[in-house]
């Protein structure tokens, strides 16, 4: 069943308000190739992206609180 509009706009307003964006730039044909390697390995791309940058986070030795958050 198709979303509505309303429904679509509530949807708009919860994301707005529960979530930060962040933007990265790969090389063209970059993104194909890491979304297709991640969904073969059962992530999706921002789940992925975030254990990686949780990863990366853990190996540096950052403030406990900033892993906390995650």
């Amino acid at each position: 069943m198709p979303i509505t509009e309303a429904q679509y706009r509530a949807n708009q307003k919860y994301h707005a308000k529960a979530y930060d964006r962040m933007n990265i730039v790969l090389y063209k044909g970059e993104k194909d190739t890491l979304r297709d390697y991640v969904f073969s390995q059962g992530y999706t791309l921002n789940g992925f992206i975030r254990e990686a940058i949780i990863e990366k986070l853990s190996r540096m030795e950052a403030p406990k609180e900033t892993l906390q958050k995650w």
